[in-house]
């Protein structure tokens, strides 16, 4: 497996397969603005010159200054296969250089595959009531660098 920067084919082919990958309607999620202007910190995995997943995040000024996880998609045909642990390393490691202090991202309750998998990590998960607004409660991932 390769992982590299986002480039704007790798956008262009995320936003035609994110439904598929994701089993709903997802496309909103995969705003431009993650690629134009937020876009230093997207990540792609490549398997034998195909895109089997992606990371979309950037850098939040803080205080402290946070290396923000905003999507992650990974191919069906390649769960369980190390991709997504994959992604979350080179961002890491790109949020560290950016002299981030943590790392953070958000899921709905009951996303269990998420918790389970953000735990397996090293990240800590805390339910946050009303975090999205009034009875709109997220879990909120945090990782210390």
């Amino acid at each position: 497996m390769i992982t590299r920067p986002l480039g704007k084919q790798d956008f262009q082919n995320i936003v035609q397969v994110i439904d598929r990958w994701w089993g709903g309607p997802t496309t909103t999620l995969a705003h431009p603005i993650f690629f134009y202007e937020l876009g230093s910190l997207a990540r792609v995995v490549e398997h034998d010159g195909i895109m089997v997943g992606f990371l979309f995040g950037f850098v939040a000024p803080g205080p402290p200054k946070t290396g923000y996880v905003h999507l992650i998609g990974i191919h069906p045909d390649y769960r369980r296969r190390g991709v997504g642990k994959v992604l979350y390393q080179s961002f890491e490691e790109e949020a560290r250089a950016a002299g981030c202090r943590r790392l953070k991202a958000i899921t709905t309750p009951g996303n269990e595959v998420s918790v389970a998998f953000h735990k397996a990590l090293g990240w800590d998960a805390l339910e946050v009531e009303d975090y999205a607004g009034p009875a709109r409660p997220r879990i909120v991932f945090s990782k210390t660098l």
